[in-house]
Order: C-alpha cells, then sequence, then structure tokens
C-alpha cells in the first residue's frame, strides 16, 4: 500500500502546476469610422506547460484571430479586452520593445502561408540566423551554426545546401519546415501553430504533424494549434476548443468531445467529416452559412443553424454548462444523462 504521506504530497505537487498561459474573458474588436465588430468574445482557458490545445472550427470562427491576440500582432485599430497571461507577464500591458523581446523565446508562431511569412530576399539560414543573433546575442559563426542545428533538428534534407536557398527555390513541405525551425530558433515556451498544414499534400501534411508532435514532446512546450480538420486534431491534441462566431462553444479533452460531443455545431462537424471506412455514406453537411459577425443573432449564435433550436435559445448567450471533469458546452439542450451532477465543491 502507498505511503499515505507520499500520496498525499504527490497530489499536492500536481496541483501546484501553474498553468503557463491563462486567458481570462479575452476579447477581441475591430473598429472603423464605420462601425465596431466583435470577432472575438470571452474566450477564457488555462494551458499547462508541455500540453498542446487545438482550436476546431469553420473559417471565420475567430480562431487565427485568437491567436494573434496571444502575440499582439493584429493592427493597432483592434481593440483587445479581458487579460493574457502568459508565463507571469501580463501580455496586454506590455510595450512594443518588452513585445518583441518576448517573441521568440517566450512565444513563437508557424503561420498559415510560409512563402508570405518569410522574407523572399533573405536566405533561410540568414532569416534563422539573424532571430538568434538578435535574442541569444551570438556572433554570426554561433548562430550560423545554430540555424544549421535546426534545419536538421526538422529534417530538412542536405541542411547544409538549404541555408543558402530563398524561399522560393524550396517546395512547399520544405518551407514549412524551415518556417517551424524559425519558430523554434529561440526555445520557445508557447508554440502557436495557424493551420501550418493546410497548403500540403497529404502525405507531406502527416509528415508535418508527426515532426511537430514529436518536437513538442522533445521540447517540452505548451502548444495552441488551429485547424478545421478533425483528423489533425485527434493526430495533435491533448485538449480541444471548438469554436463558433467568436466564443468557445465547447472545451474538453480530445477523447471527451470526440467520443461524446454535446453541442450540436460539434456534432455537425463530426457529421460532414470523411472518415475512415465511410464508403457509400452521405456527409451531412451543417445547413446554412457562418454568422456575420456585424451582425450576430440573438442569443445563441448557432441558433439559426441548429436542429434543435427553441425560442429559449434566442434569448441569452448560454452559460457554458458541465458534461464531466474538464468537458464543458455552451447549450441549454444538452441531455440530462449527459450533464455533470456532481457538486462543484466536490469535482476535482
Amino acid at each position: 500500500m502507498m505511503n499515505t504521506a507520499l500520496l498525499d504530497s504527490a497530489q499536492t505537487e500536481l496541483s501546484a502546476v501553474k498553468p503557463l498561459v491563462r486567458v481570462r474573458d479575452m476579447s477581441v474588436r475591430f473598429v472603423s469610422r464605420d462601425m465596431a465588430i466583435s470577432v472575438v468574445n470571452g474566450v477564457s482557458f488555462d494551458l499547462n506547460p508541455g500540453e498542446v490545445l487545438c482550436l476546431l472550427g469553420e473559417s471565420g470562427s475567430g480562431k487565427s484571430v485568437t491567436m494573434r491576440a496571444l502575440m499582439r500582432l493584429l493592427p493597432r485599430t483592434a481593440q483587445l479586452g479581458g487579460s493574457i497571461d502568459i508565463d507571469g507577464r501580463d501580455i496586454l500591458a506590455l510595450r512594443d520593445r518588452q513585445l518583441a523581446s518576448i517573441r521568440g523565446p517566450l512565444i513563437s508562431m508557424i503561420f498559415q502561408e510560409p512563402l508570405t511569412a518569410l522574407d523572399p530576399v533573405y536566405t533561410i539560414g540568414q532569416q534563422i540566423a539573424e532571430t538568434v543573433k538578435w535574442h541569444d546575442g551570438v556572433d554570426s559563426r554561433k548562430a550560423r551554426a545554430r540555424a544549421l542545428e535546426l534545419l536538421e533538428l526538422v529534417q530538412i534534407p542536405s541542411a547544409k545546401q538549404r541555408l543558402d536557398a530563398y524561399p522560393h527555390e524550396l517546395s512547399g513541405g520544405l518551407r514549412q519546415r524551415a518556417m517551424i525551425a524559425l519558430a523554434l530558433s529561440c526555445r520557445p515556451k508557447l508554440l502557436l501553430a495557424d493551420e501550418p498544414t493546410t497548403a500540403l499534400d497529404a502525405t507531406v501534411q502527416i509528415q508535418v504533424l508527426l515532426l511537430l508532435r514529436s518536437l513538442q514532446a522533445e521540447l517540452g512546450m505548451a502548444t495552441i494549434f488551429v485547424t478545421h480538420d478533425l483528423g489533425v486534431a485527434c493526430e495533435i491534441a491533448d485538449k480541444l476548443a471548438v469554436m463558433y462566431a467568436g466564443r468557445f462553444v465547447e472545451t474538453g479533452s480530445v477523447e471527451d468531445v470526440l467520443s461524446r460531443p454535446a453541442h450540436p455545431y460539434t456534432r455537425g462537424l463530426m457529421r460532414s467529416t470523411v472518415h475512415a471506412g465511410q464508403r457509400g455514406v452521405e456527409l451531412q453537411p451543417i445547413a446554412g452559412s457562418p454568422p456575420d459577425l456585424a451582425a450576430l443573432p440573438s442569443g445563441c449564435s448557432f441558433r439559426p443553424r441548429c436542429e434543435l433550436a427553441t425560442p429559449a435559445c434566442a434569448q441569452d448567450v448560454p452559460a457554458f454548462t458541465d458534461c464531466a471533469a474538464g468537458h464543458a458546452a455552451r447549450c441549454i439542450h444538452i441531455p440530462p444523462a449527459m450533464r455533470d451532477h456532481t457538486p462543484q465543491a466536490s469535482r476535482p
């Protein structure tokens, strides 16, 4: 039998793990002379070191804006609300010079299209070495050696020759690997990956996904991964946050969300996705289109497309309902059998 003191000590240590990322009620509004549009509304989550969170949803649901808000890479006309705390730093309070100092060592991003993210007039080696010199304060020789190590880390063939290649001279898969090497150049604690496999063919996509997952585990980074592909989410994530019209509508572990989806939107995404062994089965797409963020419907934003919608859905934005420990959804029609009836104070 395990010693009670040792068990208590292990539980205390586990509960003392401090989240690397704490986001509370984050909102993003784009303001112009004519209107103000809320693109992200009340997003909250925690992410521990080494965990992978996947943001899942259709195009236009606010996933990429959420990622850019975490790095403060939005236009100056954007208004950010709520709080973003990463490794004890209040991101919304930092000035431009302070932001520049943490982009790389603390938080880094793999952009969706590397051909536009990489500078076309500098070689791959120059771009990686420049980042290393800026943040690590090393000379050009050591920075170039570090760049070579990074290209080898992401498994680019003939890495020494690729150092002097320009972005347009590489294939899509190699450019994506170079973009990953650049993002990892300063050993970030938090890696953001904004649909990094969208432009790649299926074979290269799987290679990049497996590479990202292995690097994340090897380096111990927390990672936020954006996708609209359920298959990608299964491969890479520990936790899922399903996003619709700027809000999280369901959150939980990959197993909970995909095996016991509680929100009608999550179920709709699963029904409209091709799965193995589905030959001859007709897909069931979600009816309608994502809402206009400038004119969101009252109450639940998914109401106009939802097969379960009732007049009550138009009254208020649904609050989260717990389905299990760590699994919750914003819907008033969650079946009683799926609800967690454990008293709040008794939950782990």
